[in-house]
């Protein structure tokens, strides 16, 4: 198994998001992933729609904007299930790849 860590940096955001030019707050994200072949194209492809812009959106939170996951599933825990964002959870890597 293994993890993947995002670091978002605190930033302003740009012209296409909802609110241009507000300052929003980043973050540390992390996600699981098996460690077989499909963990690993799994993390490929989930690397390539990070650096697309894919993976996070910005949203207002409490009245502060936020970096938050986007609509790409990731998994957050070994534990609890689909409904709890974890394992086990036997179509996740199918239906993430066809997401991505």
């Amino acid at each position: 198994a293994f993890r993947l860590v995002f670091k978002v940096l605190s930033s302003c955001s740009k012209v296409g998001h909802p609110r241009p030019g507000q300052p929003y707050k980043g973050g540390y994200f992390f996600a699981l992933l098996p460690d077989n072949r499909e963990g690993q194209k799994t993390a490929m492809l989930m690397k390539k729609a990070f650096e697309q812009g894919l993976t996070f959106q910005i949203k207002s939170c409490n009245g502060e904007e936020r970096v938050t996951w986007g609509l790409i599933p990731h998994k957050t825990s070994w534990y609890g299930g689909k409904a709890r964002n974890g394992y086990p959870d036997a179509q996740y890597l199918r239906e993430v790849c066809t997401v991505l």
